[in-house]
Parts: C-alpha cells; structure tokens; sequence
C-alpha cells in the first residue's frame, strides 16, 4: 500500500473475447492488477444449466486456459475475474491446481454469498417482494421458473481478500466496476465512505469493464484506427487521489483518445447523474478529460455519493422455447420474394404463436424503417418464433425445410432445420443489502472471512435533478445541409434487458448545442417507430458534449428472449447517426 500509482488492466469483457489478451496484457502491461469480466446477465443461467449436468462445472473455463498460457507473465500482478460465476469455489479450486502443477505457489481467495437461489422462498415469507424494476410485478409470478438469482456484491469482499494477501482472486457474481475500484481503494487505503475517490474508481471500472471498446473498438470512426492486430486492451493508471488516465500497452494495435473513453462512457448507461453501484452512487455529469498524449486521456473530477442500502439480484427464469429458420433468396426482386415466401410460411403453419418474426438481413432487419430503400442482389430471410408451447415450435421446425421446393425461385435454406432453444429470461430485482452475506475462502489457509456490506455511515449531498434548462439561444446559419448526424456526432449503444440505450457525443461546441436543441427524445422516439415501443427518455452531458437515450420496450424482450437479429440493439447507434438532418453551414464547419 501507498504505491504512487496503481496500474490497473483489463483482458476481457464477456465470456467469448479474445482468448490472447491476457497473456498480452501480462506481458506488455506493466500492470498491478489485471481483471477479466465473463459475465453477461444472462450467463448465470447458462452455467446453472452447465452445472445441472456436470455438478463439477458452473463456472467459465476459458478463464483456465488463458491462466495456463499466460503464467510465465504473471509475475507479481494480482488477478481478479468472475470467471467463477454460478460455482467459484471449483474454479478456484482448479486454478490452484493449475499452479501446483506448474510448481508455482499463489495465495487463491474465493468470494461467494452472491447465489440466492437458497434463500427466495425466505425472501418471499419476509415480505421482500423482489419485484420486477421494469415492471413492478411480484417474483411470486414466476417463482416456480426460476433457475438462477445472484446479488450484484460490490468491492468489500475483494478488499478482504487483497488485505488477506490472495494474489488470485475468483468470483462470482461482483459488478464488473467493483473489480477494478477495488484495488486503488486496496492500495490508497481510500476511506469506505470518500465518494468521491470511489466514484472516479467506479467509472474507471466502466470505461475497462467491456475491453477493447475503450481502446478503439466499436468506435463510429472506425477508419481512424491505427491498427486492429495484436489489439490493446485498456490499463486505467490511478493516481491518490482518484484520478486516473486511460491508456493501453505501447506496440499494441487499437488506440486510446476522448472519442475512444467517451463512447465507453456512454455506453449502457441509464441516468447518467445516478449510476448506482453497490459501493457508490457516480455522477457522469461532473467527469473531466484531458489528453495528456498519445494513447493517455487523464480522468478528474468525478463526484459521488453515498452507497445505497439495497442491492440489485439478477434472476433468470425459463420462459419457453424459440426458434429460428433461414433462408437465402437470390435476385432478381429478392425482397419482394422474401417477402411473399413469409406470407406462405404463416399461412401455411396457421398457428398463433406468443411472438414471431420475420427480418430480411441485408435489407432492414438492424433499423427497420430507418435503413434505406436498396435493391440487393440476395436477402438471409430469416423466420422465428417463440412460444411457452414446445409441439409449436416442432411443427415450425418441421415445415420451415419444404419453403425450398414448393414457393419461389432462387431460394435455399441456409443452416439447416431450425433448432429449439430454452428461452432463458431476466427478472432484475432489489434486495436489502443487509439480507446479503459475503463470504472470503483463502485456499491456502483454510481460513473465511465474512465481507458483509457497510450501510453508509454518513450521507452525501443531495443529487441534482437532471437539467430542465432550455438551450441557449445560438444563432445559427440560416444556410443548411442536408447530412447524416455522423458528420457532427459519434455515438454508441448497447442494453440493459428490453430497454436500448443511444449515447450521441458531439464534435464540437455548436454541434452540440445544435443537437440538444434538435435532436430531442420526441424526434428519436419518431425516428425509432417500430423498433422502440416504449418512452424515449432523454438526458444531458454537457461535460462531454453527449446526450443520453433510453429507449424503452425496444428489444423484443432483449437477451435470449428476443427474435430479433441484434437482441442487445448494439447496431441503434449506427442507425441513428445515419439518419439525415437539414445541418446549419456553421456547425458543420465547426467540427472540421
């Protein structure tokens, strides 16, 4: 502890991402602490399932072979994952073998107390009703359903681990922030309740939490990107006193630069003044950048406020099969043939299903009524449906294959008879903190040590309502352009469940007081029609010339639940962007 610096990194975002970043952080990095994320919200209930058949899984094993191909790298970094997911304690346990056999010695820690399934009924009989946050409905509706429930556990038990010593430390479910807030609140000796500092740690941990998207990947300006081999992945380097730069390996591919943290910034964010974790309560609004140089943007001025004393549960339920089936039709008019081959199929199986879908990919499946009217030379039809009725989705299944020979020319299927998949759904939901145990297992010793949550001791000031203020009176050209919003502006999107939040940054000062003047929530929600079936919400960033979009019921359920092509709306951006705006001459010439 009271290093002048702490090195944190990241080598992965999801279960499924690159395989070498780890052993390339590791030995490029110069790192500290390296943390990896494997958790989307739906990945819990793949591992219960996992473990259902094999009571020695449950946890992602990717995470092992990239530990083994990475070990003569390791050196004195500590290593935090949640790569243990429904089942830490045999990921742990497999990791210290690993070591073993490599005649190395580590200090492994296990943190568990995050499965509630144990502990529902319980829940329940004390009158915690654990009800839906999108919908308000009682958990009781589906209990029965129910397969996995896991708490969000914020940075208190990692801390314990690190004061423990464990140089290896195996989760299960902790919020992808609390693995990097963790260790600069480890090395500093941060005061549990400096919000403040917390908070600054927080948004580092979001802007690592999904990898390369901070270091160039996804970006709008995707051409500006000096290289994609051998790809860097992010290293937040903290300082004391909260604030941190955002940088990435020397002579690695990718790039670190305002555009590249910002559209990190505004990913997956609700109200970007209330960004709830465990620990803290960050405010967005009050972020400051600074390019310091090549590849380093320095990270200030954050604020905070007092943790809450409830914790999100992330519950996943069965809710019935879909299925999908897909077929290439081949010019000429493949979507007017498309289209006719869609209506024969539905006519033709004659069942009323609980949803089902019909996109033309490589037509408008991604933006619908936004994407431009286009004559392509072939069309990946594609057919779903889903249902809590399994013999429907057989009888889809068995008469999707005869589309190929008895409707119109040019047709093919493509991948094969359609295959039934369990529908898998997320239920987000609170809980007292207080109902919620952590528990720290040091391998090595034997010895467990409980982490429960801390209420907070001393409130904060209060948070700011969102800005109502009207935007300034800018006297802009009266000469127009008709443009794509990408001229002035780069955004990114991403989910949370049905919900699809659009972040749009502007390029320049104008731009963005023409924006927020133009592109209100009622000119999205037009522009979204038969995507998004909900309220546009809208919110402000003036610190990063950015505007925040939630676009509610806009997912078809989102996560596994949903038919459509792009379940996590991460193509919206791009959509939005491309919509064309009559631009004034001035803020056109503003951003160059």
């Amino acid at each position: 502890m009271g290093s002048a610096r702490v090195r944190v990194g990241n080598a992965g975002g999801y279960w499924g991402d690159d395989p070498h970043a780890m052993r390339r952080q590791l030995r490029l990095g110069r790192l500290d602490y390296l943390t990896q994320d494997f958790l989307a919200e739906v990945t819990m209930s793949i591992l219960q399932k996992q473990r259902a058949r094999d009571a020695e899984l449950g946890y992602a094993v990717d995470f092992l072979s990239q530990l083994r191909d990475s070990l003569p790298f390791v050196g004195s970094t500590r290593i935090v994952s949640n790569a243990g997911g429904i089942h830490p304690l045999a990921c742990a346990l497999r990791v210290r073998r690993l070591l073993q056999e490599a005649s190395l010695t580590s200090n492994v820690a296990v943190v568990t107390g995050d499965d509630l399934m144990d502990a529902l009924d319980g829940l329940l009989q004390e009158g915690v009703s654990l009800a839906n946050m999108e919908t308000g409905e009682p958990l009781s509706k589906i209990r029965d359903r129910v397969q996995s429930a896991n708490a969000y556990l914020g940075i208190g038990p990692v801390l314990e681990a690190l004061r423990q010593g464990a140089s290896i430390i195996i989760t299960g479910r902790v919020t992808d922030t609390a693995m990097v807030a963790a260790a600069p609140a480890f090395e500093f000796g941060w005061d549990p309740e400096d919000w403040d500092k917390l908070a600054s740690a927080v948004i580092a941990g979001h802007i690592l939490e999904c990898g390369a998207q901070a270091t160039g990947g996804n970006i709008t300006d995707w051409r500006s990107v000096p290289s994609y081999q051998n790809f860097g992945y992010p290293i937040a380097e903290f300082a004391a006193d909260g604030s941190f730069v955002v940088t990435k390996p020397d002579a690695t591919g990718g790039m670190v630069s305002q555009e590249t943290v910002i559209s990190q910034l505004i990913y997956e964010m609700g109200d970007p003044r209330r960004y709830i974790t465990p620990d803290v309560v960050a405010d967005f609004s009050t972020v400051r950048l600074a390019e310091e140089g090549p590849n380093r943007v320095r990270v200030s001025g954050v604020r905070g406020h007092a943790r809450p004393d409830h914790l999100k549960v992330s519950v996943s339920f069965n809710d019935g099969f879909k299925a999908h089936g897909v077929l290439i039709v081949s010019r000429p008019d493949a979507v007017e043939k498309s289209r006719k081959i869609a209506d024969i199929f539905w006519a033709r199986l004659g069942i009323d299903f609980e949803e089902t879908s019909t996109e033309l990919i490589g037509y408008n499946a991604c933006h619908r009524n936004l994407a431009p009217p286009v004559d392509p030379p072939e069309i990946l039809l594609r057919l779903g449906a889903r249902d809590r009725d399994r013999d429907k989705l057989e009888q889809f299944a068995n008469l999707f294959a005869s589309l190929i020979l008895s409707t119109v020319s040019g047709v093919a299927i493509a991948g094969g008879r359609p295959r039934i998949q369990e529908v898998v759904a997320y239920w987000p939901c609170l809980v007292p903190a207080s109902s919620v145990t952590p528990d720290v297992h040091l391998l090595e010793t034997g010895k467990s040590c409980p982490a429960p949550h801390r209420p907070a001791a001393k409130a904060s000031a209060s948070i700011e309502a969102p800005s109502e203020e009207t935007p300034p009176a800018a006297a802009f050209a009266s000469n127009v352009v008709e443009t794509e919003l990408r001229t002035i502006c780069y955004g990114r999107s991403g989910d949370k469940g049905d919900t699809c939040n659009i972040g749009i940054a502007a390029r320049s000062e104008l731009a963005y007081q023409w924006i927020r003047r133009h592109l209100t929530a009622e000119r999205v929600r037009e522009l979204f029609a038969g995507i998004s079936n909900g309220k546009v919400e809208r919110f402000e960033l003036h610190n990063l010339m950015a505007l925040n979009f939630l676009l509610h019921n806009s997912l078809g359920g989102g996560g596994t639940v949903s038919l459509r092509i792009d379940p996590q709306g991460k193509t919206l951006a791009d959509a939005l962007l491309s919509a064309r705006f009559a631009i004034p001459h001035d803020v056109l010439e503003s951003v160059g």
